[in-house]
Parts: C-alpha cells; sequence; structure tokens
C-alpha cells in the first residue's frame, strides 16, 4: 500500500509573494524590469502587478506607474 502524504505549499513571502506570481502570465515582472532602469522597471512593476497584491487599490498602483513614467520624462529632460 502506498503511503498517504499531506501535499505542503509554502509561500516565500520575500522572494516569491503569490501577488509577485499572481499575473496571467504566470512570469514575475522582475524577469522583465531587471533590464530597465529604476523608473522604468517600477512603472512597469504597477502596471503588471495593478490591483492584485490588494484589488482596492487598482487605481493607486496605476497612479504610482504614472509617477514613475513622469520622473522618467523629468529624467529625461534635466527637470530631476
Amino acid at each position: 500500500m502506498a503511503k498517504s502524504t499531506a501535499l505542503e505549499i509554502t509561500v516565500d513571502q520575500v522572494n516569491h509573494p503569490s501577488h509577485y506570481m499572481a499575473h496571467p502570465s504566470g512570469i514575475e515582472a522582475i524577469t522583465i524590469t531587471r533590464h530597465m532602469n529604476f523608473n522604468l522597471g517600477n512603472a512597469i512593476k504597477y502596471i503588471w502587478r495593478a490591483g492584485l497584491k490588494n484589488e482596492g487599490k487598482h487605481i493607486e498602483d496605476l497612479k504610482k506607474a504614472i509617477f514613475y513614467i513622469n520622473d522618467e520624462i523629468k529624467r529625461i529632460e534635466g527637470q530631476a
């Protein structure tokens, strides 16, 4: 007889929190953003995960993305 074992699933809240892995593509934002500068990477991160960590903060996440995009524009224009 085969011994029955319980399936134990653990979530790594530091390296791979569930909201990092929740995008329908199955890809983590860091896979893409590590190839970008800080502002663009953060903008993509907030767009990628918008509403996934906290559904009630979907708009807040998008506004954070806009902040980083605007900051990048200012940096390029020499205003930051």
